[in-house]
């Protein structure tokens, strides 16, 4: 029996079914999927919003994170209100105000490689929205073991891309998948997250569109959707670029799911010699107390003016250059936002024959949440 619509429904997508190619047909090829949508987070709040606009029938969502001050600057589905709820609910209740005709599945879970699969069965489409490497190859072998389109995109600072992946077009030859494009993940920390590294706020929204009108071109067999390219955005300088990609033959067959931290690099812990460490409330008392020590920041210029407990500024990209400024007869605290940077400072210093150096254990972060809640974290 053909799917049928209300006379509310009809007047609400009547934009859509007045446009030839696309018409009623297309509607309700929309209204018949089920789509997942693998984070609800920068590119997730544009897919959501505007797939459940457009009348998708189904739309899951998979988030295990909750609402956080620094999400509304482009997580554009949350508001002050809902700082400190679940992303995922929160989310199925603002999209069901915008479209009460539609279905949401609320997985309020981590995507893991155990429960992936269960997730991932019963929906058409995977609009892949995640920030990290770990879950982007758990959402591309779970797809190709599925035989699930995957819409990739992904973003950074002032950059976007976007492709999708594993489809199969009209002459039934199946396109690439993101194992493809990249066949192994880059070292760990090379490439920084939105946290680490910044995300322009307007960007999520621009590749975010992009990616549900990808959706739709799958869902509806209207256009060409962006399998076998990688469709690449620069707002600094407003260029485009496609690339094309071709399905690698040395690519090894996916026939099972993995640990995807250990293959990432973040589950190879004995690869880095452990640092020694101060916490934030030690650091005080030493403070406090009037000890001798100095205390080094090695985050950039920019982010000391957003925040910072005090000591000299010497940015990572600096440190060899200015030894000279670093004390060998009293004890080093070095601190960056999260323990990182300062961890991977501490490493090269000690390389170089300083054995005074203690790292605060959490970074600024840690600071902020233990001694001063008035500083402002970012």
């Amino acid at each position: 029996m053909s799917t049928t619509f209300s006379k509310a429904e009809l007047e609400r997508y009547s934009r859509h079914l007045i446009i030839p190619e696309f018409n009623i047909e297309g509607q309700r090829k929309l209204k018949e999927a089920k789509v997942l949508v693998v984070g609800s987070g920068g590119l997730g709040s544009p897919v959501l919003l505007y797939l459940a606009a457009a009348g998708v029938g189904h739309i899951g969502i998979v988030d295990f994170d909750v609402v956080d001050d620094s999400n509304l600057q482009r997580q554009v589905l949350f508001t002050v209100e809902d700082v400190g709820q679940s992303k995922a609910a929160t989310a199925k209740t603002r999209l069901e105000k915008l479209n009460p005709f539609i279905e949401f599945t609320v997985h309020d879970t981590a995507l893991t490689s155990d429960n992936a699969l269960e997730i991932f069965k019963d929906y058409d489409v995977i609009a892949d929205g995640t920030d990290n490497f770990a879950t982007r190859y758990l959402v591309n072998d779970a797809c190709v073991i599925l035989d699930k389109v995957n819409v990739y995109a992904s973003i950074f600072r002032f950059d976007g891309q976007l492709s999708v992946f594993n489809y199969v077009d009209k002459t039934g030859v199946r396109g690439p998948h993101y194992r493809d494009l990249f066949p192994s993940p880059p070292p760990p920390g090379l490439v920084p997250s939105c946290a680490e590294g910044g995300v322009m706020g307007v960007l999520p929204g621009m590749i975010g569109t992009m990616q549900a009108n990808e959706v739709i071109k799958v869902i509806t067999g209207i256009g060409e959707p962006l399998s076998g390219r990688l469709f690449l955005f620069d707002t600094l300088s407003f260029e485009t670029r496609t690339m094309k990609i071709r399905k690698n033959p040395n690519t090894a067959p996916v026939t099972e799911l993995i640990d995807y931290e250990f293959f990432c690099g973040s589950g190879h812990e004995e690869q880095e010699e452990p640092v020694r460490e101060i916490t934030a409330v030690q650091l005080k008392e030493w403070k406090d107390t009037n000890k001798a020590f100095q205390l080094i920041d090695v985050r950039e210029p920019y982010e000391f003016d957003i925040a910072n407990i005090g000591g000299t500024l010497i940015p990572q990209n600096q440190i060899e250059a200015q030894l000279d400024q670093i004390q060998k007869d009293q004890d080093v605290v070095l601190y960056c936002r999260s323990g990182n940077r300062s961890a991977d400072v501490l490493r090269t210093l000690k390389a170089k024959g300083y054995g005074n150096l203690y790292n605060l254990q959490g970074g600024i972060l840690s600071w902020a949440e233990q001694i001063d809640p008035e500083m402002a974290k970012y």
